[in-house]
């Protein structure tokens, strides 16, 4: 079974590439605004904070690496578990 859905380019694009990644690997755009930044310090990627206070990804490849499409999938899991768990403390209005 082929996984082409895990995985596309979008090489016209003018931030193509916006990280660097190892050599011989295949750059990934599919999660180009990457959905665990909402996850804080427990996203598993490569980051810092500002002197603000503001995170910063820069340095993060993680998800622009074609291997990491399972780990951010798994990851999304916490996301969906942290909005209900959110959603269930406001109650119903």
């Amino acid at each position: 079974m082929s996984n082409y859905y895990q995985h596309f380019q979008n090489i016209r694009c003018e931030y193509y590439p916006c990280h660097v990644l190892e050599k011989d690997k295949i750059f990934n755009c599919l999660f180009c605004y990457c959905p665990l930044y909402a996850l804080g310090d427990k996203c598993g990627g490569f980051f810092t904070y500002t002197d603000k206070g503001i995170k910063n990804c820069t340095d993060c490849s993680t998800p622009h690496d074609q291997d990491n499409y399972d780990q951010i999938i798994n990851k999304l899991e916490e996301i969906i578990e942290m909005v209900k768990n959110e959603k269930a403390g406001q109650g119903s209005d």
